[in-house]
């Protein structure tokens, strides 16, 4: 399957002349993590995602997009879609824009590892289980911990999200999405609310609940038809009642891989 059979047309995209506090709403308003980053005649300048948000602090701030843009992998409409996948995962991102070759940089696209993911081939998924694939050294953060703590943490370790873990057992999930999304992201200065770093909230302020959860013992199929029909990027493993790992998408793609 070619990469222009699935990808999504007509994106949205940013200028490279663009204020970077447009771009935090575009990316708040359109739930986007990555967005392309063009000059002014649609040729590819890079990409900006959620992380490069947190780079801004002031809610004043009159800095372009230009400066915050990152390297992407090149990849065209006529490349093999799990190729284009391995290029995405060895880059670390969950979306990439499309260009129309190597000599030519138009946008044309973006492909997502949910579009790869909704069309992986089910006849050819490895006989696995979710323990034998799942992330085991997980990260996570208390209800109480601060917001400001929890985006630190994003920052530094360059997660999108963690497990909030009560005595052991997950009890939500807290994602940069969440915090953009209810107006923290700049919290180590001031927040949209006017908020210092040290009168941060908790994380149980923003986090989202229920935690959707399955079991180490799941098969690569059955944990496909979950993230299907719950629409999510990331599951937590769990043993009676107990957090043991967490598995996303990427994961699942690198199986097949």
């Amino acid at each position: 399957m070619k990469v222009e059979e699935i990808m999504t047309k007509n994106p949205v995209f940013l200028h490279d002349t663009d204020f970077m506090t447009h771009a935090r709403q575009v990316i708040r308003d359109q739930h986007k993590r990555t967005l392309p980053v063009v000059d002014n005649k649609n040729r590819l300048v890079g990409i900006l995602a959620e992380k490069d948000i947190l780079k801004i602090y002031s809610t004043r701030s009159n800095v372009t997009v230009e400066g915050f843009t990152s390297e992407f992998p090149e990849v065209y409409p006529d490349m093999e879609t799990m190729h284009a996948a391995k290029l995405m995962i060895d880059a670390g991102l969950g979306r990439v824009p499309v260009i129309r070759s190597s000599q030519d940089k138009t946008l044309v696209g973006i492909l997502s590892t949910v579009d790869i993911f909704r069309n992986l081939n089910l006849d050819k998924i490895p006989p696995k289980r979710v323990e034998e694939i799942m992330t085991r050294d997980v990260k996570t953060c208390s209800p109480k911990d601060s917001i400001a703590k929890a985006w630190q943490n994003m920052r530094e370790a360059g997660f999108s999200g963690y497990p909030v873990v009560k005595s052991g057992r997950p009890v939500g999930i807290v994602t940069r999405r969440n915090i953009i999304n209810a107006g923290y992201a700049r919290i180590e200065i001031e927040d949209e609310h006017g908020t210092k770093a040290t009168m941060s909230p908790p994380v149980e302020k923003v986090m989202s609940t229920p935690i959707y959860t399955i079991s180490p013992q799941a098969t690569l199929k059955e944990a496909i038809q979950v993230f299907l029909k719950l629409d999510i990027g990331r599951i937590s493993v769990v043993n009676d009642g107990k957090l043991v790992g967490i598995i996303d998408r990427n994961d699942i793609i690198k199986a097949f891989i």
